[in-house]
């Protein structure tokens, strides 16, 4: 049975840090299909309504640990939505290269470039340049 509680607080937070635009479009594709509906449940209510409204860290160092391990996971499209997250989060774009090119030392290079590929695609976006 789910925590209502928890589902409710999370989407909050998911919205907060990741933005309606890239929340929206997997919540609805998600309604009257089962099988997404499964993971979209479990990431708002763990993930969101878990981890991310525990108090023992602040919302910017937990988007930065995000931005490290999914470089070191080489998960790009995931890492795109966690810059945006992070720049919501309060993060510079100069502390998300320092985390990134942190994340290439212990990650590998080729994790690392990619995901600061990633990331300037996003900002070139932002910026209008795209």
């Amino acid at each position: 049975m789910a925590d209502f509680s928890r589902k409710v607080e999370g989407d909050k937070v998911r919205r907060e840090v990741l933005g309606d635009a890239w929340v929206e479009p997997q919540v609805q594709r998600a309604k009257g299909d089962p099988f997404r509906q499964v993971i979209q449940d479990y990431l708002t209510e763990c993930c969101w309504g878990y981890a991310w409204t525990r108090p023992g860290l602040p919302r910017k160092v937990r988007s930065m640990l995000n931005l490290a391990m999914l470089t070191a996971l080489d998960k790009q499209e995931e890492l795109r939505g966690h810059v945006r997250g992070a720049l919501n989060n309060g993060c510079t774009r100069e502390e998300i290269a320092e985390v990134l090119l942190h994340a290439t030392i212990y990650a590998g290079t080729p994790a690392g470039v990619a995901a600061f590929r990633t990331a300037a695609s996003l900002f070139d976006e932002m910026d209008g340049k795209k």
